[in-house]
């Protein structure tokens, strides 16, 4: 199965804004960015769509065409818990060095680490893999295209962050089906 990932367009927030599960708004350049992605989407065929529930992911899949696009919450984006719509550099919070260390593994304050999201994501394509479907297009965010390329072998951990996809991106991965016993 080929899964294309789409990370949503540029989002009007100040630059440095830590936004992560926040609704935040797109900004003015969103129908430009949007045709650009629907040009590379356009002739071909999914069997299949999904989107983050967030309005950057969910007007970007209807904008391409794909307006009833099934909704999954495992494919958020970080949960950053109290740090949500604030300045890094603002942030007074005495976690956040230790996440700056560890971010792999230490949460936000009453969110979750980059291990949580890994999860998720991995379950959602755990179970994807168990489905019937030859191509499938998910509209998301840059850290879930992050673990979808962890979860191919096509990123190594310490690479994570260095390999942040742009806005309106994409990744494509490549999922073998799975039968009860595993992977076939």
């Amino acid at each position: 199965m080929i899964v294309t990932f789409i990370r949503h367009t540029s989002v009007d927030v100040p630059r440095g804004t830590c936004y992560g599960q926040t609704d935040v708004p797109l900004k003015d350049t969103f129908p430009q960015e949007a045709a650009t992605v629907a040009a590379r989407l356009s002739g071909r065929t999914f069997d299949k769509a999904y989107t983050s529930p967030l309005s950057r992911c969910t007007r970007l899949a209807a904008y391409c065409g794909f307006p009833h696009a099934e909704r999954d919450e495992r494919i958020l984006e970080l949960n950053f818990g109290d740090w949500e719509m604030q300045r890094f550099d603002d942030i007074a919070d005495p976690n956040l060095q230790a996440w700056y260390d560890d971010f792999l593994h230490v949460r936000a304050t009453r969110g979750e680490s980059f291990a949580d999201q890994r999860r998720r994501v991995a379950d959602f394509l755990d179970e994807l893999r168990r489905r019937p479907y030859r191509e499938v297009v998910v509209f998301t965010h840059g850290g879930v295209l992050l673990c979808a390329r962890l979860y191919a072998g096509l990123l190594r951990e310490e690479e994570a962050f260095e390999a942040l996809t742009p806005y309106g991106g994409e990744v494509t991965i490549e999922l073998n089906p799975m039968s009860s016993a595993g992977v076939l």
